[in-house]
């Protein structure tokens, strides 16, 4: 079979390395892709943007492509599945109705509550004075969110009630006319990717991620700066009270209301000191960096669990196999990011440290043979797997040593938690 992969990020990349191992996948195309895809055998990377859906479509039939597989979050809010489906092309990911679970955290936040799923509580609000007063009325710590797209950027943690209203009108004078305050749950996060057909729910390995751009957890969020998994948090009896209490809750809340989601279900969740899981927010797409870290995990092929999703047969397939192991992602970045930064950075070193043992995903990177340029803030996400989380964080920043482009940064603490 032949696969179209739409984005250029470095879950777009794990995506289709993780296609090109399965024997029915004889080749893989990406659009626009990175430098990595770009290096990929079997791969060709393609001119079109993630919101060309006409020339998109019209290269899939073209081509006779059996799947196309959307990574990023902005063209399935845009509508890119219900565009390609008039064409009758097998798309995995959900359509623009189904996507607001992560374009409009107040739907999403409607949708649970009105399911009975435990989230934080909160309100909505697009008066930036009612807002300050309701903060003031709730004090700190507490949670500002853009209630639409924000490219993970969008949520401020804040301390302090002056550093909340200050977050309030930050984010409504960058243009985001609704926010949504919340309360500041406490606990560990752990984020679950689970594939749904609307029907059946089969969730993959639990990851933790690192959101934050400083060691210890501190500074701005980012859109990720690393991760691991299986996340030892997230026990067997904590999977099984997610899938009953939380992801087929949600499927068949989105059932209800005439949606038919076909894709993954990603849930942030907190799970609280008492031990108990809370819905911190849903995304309608593979997790970045999360995906870097599972899917070398993962034994099952990925082409037949995207095409059982798509055909609506989910429930036949056999229970997922992985394989034993940790693995880890650390993400290089330029500096300066989350903020500005400069690109077109010669990066050396990829080659070396795989060698050591990783395999480097591209995040934003390109390819002007033979140099390779970093292309956007995450420029990297190096992965390595281990017989346990101690030899897979020894052999990953091992092979971070090797890399280098002007202005790389990288923490040096991710998987602190399980060390």
């Amino acid at each position: 079979m032949k696969v179209l992969v739409v984005g250029n990020g470095g879950r777009e990349h794990a995506l289709t390395w993780k296609l090109l191992q399965s024997p029915q996948v004889e080749q893989c195309f990406c659009t626009p892709g990175n430098g990595g895809t770009a290096l990929l055998e079997r791969c060709e990377n393609l001119p079109y943007a993630v919101d060309d859906f006409a020339n998109i479509a019209e290269f899939v039939k073209e081509h006779s492509i059996d799947l196309v597989v959307v990574g990023p979050e902005v063209p399935l809010a845009n509508g890119i599945t219900d565009y390609l489906q008039r064409y009758n092309i097998k798309v995995f990911g959900p359509t623009k109705v189904g996507a607001q679970i992560e374009s409009s955290k107040s739907w999403a936040k409607k949708l649970m509550a009105d399911a009975g799923i435990a989230i934080a509580k909160g309100e909505t609000f697009t008066d930036a004075n009612a807002a300050k007063a309701y903060i003031t009325q709730q004090g700190a710590p507490i949670v500002i969110k853009a209630d639409n797209l924000a490219a993970g950027k969008g949520v401020i943690v804040a301390q302090t009630v002056e550093e909340a209203q200050s977050a309030v009108d930050e984010l409504m004078e960058t243009g985001f006319s609704l926010i949504v305050v919340e309360e500041c749950l406490q606990g560990q996060e752990v984020s679950i990717l689970a594939l749904t057909d609307g029907k059946t729910v089969r969730t993959l390995l639990p990851a933790q991620d690192h959101k934050r751009i400083g060691q210890g957890d501190t500074g701005p969020n980012t859109g990720g700066m690393g991760a691991y998994a299986p996340a030892p948090i997230a026990t067997p009896e904590l999977l099984e009270r997610v899938q009953t209490e939380i992801l087929e809750p949600t499927v068949s809340a989105l059932r209800q209301q005439g949606i038919n989601y076909c894709g993954v279900l990603y849930a942030g969740l907190m799970v609280t000191p008492e031990g108990d899981p809370k819905v911190l927010e849903y995304n309608c797409r593979f997790g970045d960096p999360e995906t870097q870290a599972v899917l070398p995990l993962l034994e099952t092929p990925l082409d037949e669990l995207l095409m059982a999703c798509v055909e609506g047969r989910l429930a036949e397939l056999p229970p997922l196999q992985w394989y034993d192991g940790s693995a880890v992602c650390v993400v290089a970045a330029s500096e300066g990011y989350p903020g500005s930064y400069e690109k077109g950075k010669v990066i050396t070193g990829i080659t070396e440290a795989e060698k050591l043992g990783s395999t480097v995903f591209h995040a934003g990177t390109k390819l002007e043979s033979p140099r390779l340029l970093t292309d956007g803030g995450r420029v990297l996400g190096v992965t390595s797997v281990g017989k346990d989380f101690n030899a897979a964080i020894e052999t990953v920043y091992s092979c971070m040593k090797a890399i280098n482009f002007p202005g790389q940064y990288y923490r040096g603490d991710i998987g602190h938690r399980v060390r």
